[in-house]
């Protein structure tokens, strides 16, 4: 009895201790800062007007430029909220038979070297569509972000499509109905499968703002001295100018393609561009020799004032080398665009054309420039000395060296501008 009544004496005594703490406790605690004021209240906004909404995010630095940036890693390239369609270069193939590979080096040329996002837009037979799909798709991501494609079955709105198909090697003929097929795009450059670019696109895309109001498509000379040009001595049809023109690099306005009306030797009267292709073809077909360009030729001549020249640098072709050289902007400029007809790329008449192609076919994308590009190039071309082209390597190469400067050039800027910002 005595012991229970010490045990609950000891913990009546406990219990008393600990709220004699527990009050010593809270009387010693600082008090709480009072509520901080609420911010007044905003007036209310007119009926219709939608209030701004406030980023809970903090503000990102601006880039040296002005404007917000986000941080981006170096080399890295920044890339517009426009939509796709404005801010694209839209480059144009017809790609038929064996063209895969020459085509898929030719879209690699113009990946590699070109600044602003470009829109491939690939004709092809249905047999090769999963072939260009599969390919594209395993390039690196750095590289595909830079692009995007279309692939389009082979159509032609007029006419006998066997008979088109046909004209002059396969499938080339579909250039001609670009403008009719394409009709949400307003300019668009088309090359042939075997051209090379050797600097950006985006200048030549700049030739665009240089047309006057009348002229609507640019296309080089077909050869640069009357006396040994083929049309000169061998057409039996009209053709443009004094030497013709070669349709293997064509820049074209599309819209004012669409909207004009051509002279012809058919009609009195105009006729729009997708009026006047068949009866053309018929009045002609028997007098024309390399197809769908023989048919441009003709048309430019009833059409001078809708035509820019452009200099021989922007379509390069063995015969401005392989007799000596007679490209002047290419001996001061340097070549600009390679177009390796005659099908110099798979034998070893031209094997300066040959050398430019393989390296670019056998350049890996994430490689260092000059040493898996350029010096290979170099290489190569001192094999080439015994033709007439391959002793001029100065004319191949002064375009991929600029570019290649501009290109290491952006990446230290963007470099030494990320690591400023922190």
């Amino acid at each position: 009895m005595r012991l229970s009544c010490k045990v609950a004496a000891a913990l009546l005594a406990l219990g008393s201790l600990l709220l004699l703490y527990l009050l010593a406790g809270s009387a010693a605690a600082p008090p709480r800062p009072p509520p901080a004021p609420s911010a007044p209240a905003r007036p209310a906004a007119p009926l219709g007007r939608r209030q701004p909404r406030l980023s809970r995010s903090p503000p990102r630095r601006s880039a040296p430029g002005g404007g917000l940036a986000a941080a981006r890693k170096p080399g890295e390239q920044k890339h517009s909220k426009e939509p796709s369609s404005l801010q694209c270069m839209h480059l144009a193939v017809v790609a038929c038979g064996d063209r895969l590979e020459e085509t898929l080096i030719m879209l690699k040329s113009a990946v590699l070297f070109s600044n602003r996002r470009l829109c491939f837009h690939i004709f092809s037979e249905d047999a090769l569509k999963p072939e260009f799909n599969k390919k594209l798709q395993e390039w690196p991501s750095s590289y595909t972000k830079k692009f995007e494609y279309n692939i389009y079955p082979i159509t032609f709105s007029v006419g006998n499509a066997q008979e088109w198909k046909k004209l002059f090697k396969p499938c080339a003929a579909q250039r001609l109905f670009l403008p009719v097929i394409l009709k949400d795009v307003d300019s668009l450059l088309y090359v042939d499968t075997d051209v090379l670019f050797l600097r950006p696109i985006d200048d030549i895309w700049h030739i665009l703002k240089e047309f006057n109001s009348t002229q609507l498509a640019a296309m080089a000379p077909e050869h640069e001295i009357p006396k040994i040009g083929w049309y000169s001595r061998f057409a039996r049809h009209p053709y443009y100018g004094t030497t013709g023109v070669n349709s293997g690099v064509m820049l074209m306005n599309l819209t004012r393609i669409r909207n004009t009306q051509f002279r012809n030797s058919m009609i009195p009267s105009g006729l729009t561009w997708e009026e006047m292709l068949y009866p053309l073809y018929q009045k002609y077909k028997n007098y024309i020799t390399w197809g769908d360009q023989d048919l441009l030729n003709i048309i430019f001549y009833f059409n001078p004032e809708c035509l820019y020249v452009f200099p021989c640098q922007w379509n390069y072709r063995p015969d401005h080398c392989m007799y000596g050289s007679n490209c002047k902007g290419a001996e001061e400029e340097g070549v600009s665009i390679l177009h390796g007809n005659r099908g110099v790329y798979h034998d070893d008449k031209q094997p300066t054309f040959k050398a430019l192609y393989e390296v670019i076919r056998d350049f890996p994308f994430e490689d260092n420039l000059f040493q898996s590009l350029y010096y290979p190039l170099q290489s190569k071309f001192l094999d080439t000395v015994h033709t007439l082209c391959g002793r001029i390597p100065q004319v191949f190469l002064k375009q991929i060296e600029k570019t290649m400067k501009k290109v290491y050039e952006n990446r230290v800027i963007v470099y030494l501008g990320a690591n400023h910002r922190y």
